[in-house]
């Protein structure tokens, strides 16, 4: 039976989009793109199967919020966006985003999807804080959060094993007022 993408959120470019198990085909190549893994920090390999299990549980988890980004006009799904571990009493997530292939980076995407669901957050949800770990060769994704106004918090040193090399996380958060005041510049 086909679901029907419901659109959660929208820009000019871009709308965010439900999970659906009719995504499978096209989400389940995605995570052997060998530059997503890397920058992701992702050793595991996923089963078809995990991974549609994984797309029902969680579209039932209330402490999680998973998208797609899609390109409008060409209704391409470029990458996912997620907000997790939300906690209400505290205000509270982390917020994580992947693009799939390089070939979409570098254009704001990546930027825009995240200024879409920190919006959400800081206003539907009303969450005070929201955070998030990146790898320190992760270059184009630090200036990237540091152009919505994340500031960085510190670092959890050689946390990473990859290639043969250890690696930095950086860990960084934004406050809803930090956003707001950076959105009516």
């Amino acid at each position: 039976m086909k679901q029907a993408n419901k659109r959660v959120l929208e820009s000019e470019r871009l709308y965010l989009r439900t999970f659906t198990i009719d995504d499978i085909d096209m989400y389940y190549p995605t995570l052997m793109n060998e530059e997503m893994r890397r920058l992701t920090g992702t050793h595991a390999l996923f089963t078809r199967e995990g991974v549609a299990q994984f797309i029902e549980e969680s579209a039932g988890d209330s402490s999680r919020i998973d998208l797609l980004i899609t390109l409008k006009p060409e209704e391409q799904v470029i990458g996912e966006i997620s907000l997790m571990d939300i906690d209400r009493t505290n205000r509270n997530a982390h917020i994580r985003i992947a693009i799939f292939e390089s070939s979409n980076c570098g254009q704001g995407y990546g930027t825009e999807a995240m200024e879409m669901l920190l919006d959400y957050a800081f206003g539907n949800l009303n969450l005070h804080r929201v955070e998030l770990s990146v790898y320190s060769f992760n270059e184009r994704a630090i200036a990237s959060y540091e152009k919505l106004g994340f500031s960085r918090e510190g670092i959890q040193r050689e946390v990473l094993y990859y290639d043969y090399q250890y690696h930095d996380a950086i860990g960084m958060s934004i406050l809803e007022h930090e956003f707001r005041e950076r959105q009516q510049k």
